[in-house]
């Protein structure tokens, strides 16, 4: 029998590029497979609207639900006012019942800004926020903006950065620095610190002393919110968010020290919130979540950290802090993680990084 060569080299270059397209999107470990669902350019924050569909926010002010089945896109349009300076942008976006909140670097006039929090009804074609929340006062400044968001019952908490000016998280009569309790139509609770004694501190206010707060969330399992926070250089951390207490920044450094190589304060001392668990050097935490679902089944209740600088995922088992374990499940395997997200029915975890969505699940 006589095989046509030129046939035989067509099929294995058919071949070689059948397995190139499909080993290109996905990466392999000894236990997980990453694969990479699409582009994005810079997205912040994700949030499910339904089993197939996902909602990213890009910094630079995009709005979009992705089916992570068909890959299919719908950008949708919107009426933020907001401003794409240094750090801010489209920030982090939850999604309940077919209604949107969406935390932003909002445009005040003469290159001021705010965190702010706006809430919409869910639309696929366009959607009209209205605003129930600002950081005030507004500052010209493109650092720490944050901020997540957690919703608890009829409460929406969401952290503020300190936007560079350090002792300011030490004020209670202004926001930045701090976590914020409001309801989620933007009513304020009546048994926020401010009406239990801390008559001073803004009425949306719930704790203070917080940095680069870039992760936030509510935990299944024992009903409490947690957060992590960037330090400078080291000090990053996660933590719980206590009502009417301060985390100490400018006063603490948590291990770190100034970018000029300067100390800043203690770790910790008495009268101060103490974190969970510290990274000294910085990892740049970034999101977070307490796992639950059915994929890592042997991670239910466990806190998993995301981080920009040392790209990896980390595992907390902290139901005795006296004995905290950190496992490290992977580095350099996605980029830089902005966001983490588990599927709300398989529990499979979906990923941002810098200029994509990816998916890990079991190999």
């Amino acid at each position: 029998m006589v095989v046509d060569q030129n046939f035989l080299r067509v099929k294995k270059y058919f071949l070689l590029i059948f397995f190139f397209l499909l080993f290109a999107s996905k990466s392999y470990s000894n236990n997980y497979i990453f694969t990479k669902i699409i582009k994005l350019n810079e997205p912040w924050g994700s949030s499910f609207i339904n089993n197939n569909e996902i909602i990213v926010t890009e910094k630079s002010g995009k709005i979009k639900i992705i089916n992570v089945v068909s890959k299919k896109v719908i950008e949708i349009k919107h009426n933020l006012n907001f401003l794409e300076v240094g750090q801010g942008g489209l920030l982090d976006i939850i999604c309940q019942d077919d209604t949107l909140w969406i935390s932003y670097s909002e445009d005040r006039g003469d290159s001021k800004t705010s965190t702010s929090i706006a809430k919409a009804q869910l639309n696929k074609q366009e959607l009209n926020f209205k605003n129930i929340f600002q950081a005030n006062p507004p500052i010209d400044s493109g650092y720490h903006f944050g901020s997540r968001l957690a919703i608890k019952g009829d409460y929406i908490y969401a952290s503020t950065g300190e936007r560079g000016l350090g002792m300011i998280a030490q004020n209670p009569t202004k926001h930045p620095g701090s976590i914020i309790r409001i309801h989620t139509d933007g009513s304020i609770p009546k048994d926020n610190p401010k009406f239990e004694g801390k008559k001073s501190w803004l009425p949306e206010i719930y704790q203070i002393g917080v940095r680069n707060p870039q992760g936030l969330t509510l935990s299944d399992y024992d009903g409490k919110i947690y957060l992590s926070n960037h330090g400078a250089r080291g000090g990053d951390w996660f933590g719980e968010a206590k009502k009417g207490e301060n985390y100490g920044w400018k006063i603490l450094g948590w291990g770190g020290k100034n970018y000029s190589g300067t100390k800043i304060g203690p770790k910790w001392k008495p009268g101060f919130t103490k974190a969970i668990q510290y990274w000294i050097p910085s990892i740049a935490t970034s999101a977070i979540t307490i796992y639950k679902g059915n994929e890592f089944k042997e991670w239910n209740g466990h806190a998993l950290i995301t981080s920009l600088k040392d790209q990896s995922l980390r595992k907390l088992i902290f139901d005795d802090l006296s004995n905290v374990k950190e496992d490290l499940i992977f580095k350099n395997k996605v980029g830089r993680i902005r966001d983490i997200q588990v599927h709300p029915t398989n529990g499979k975890i979906f990923f941002l990084s810098e200029n994509a969505l990816w998916l890990m699940e079991k190999n």
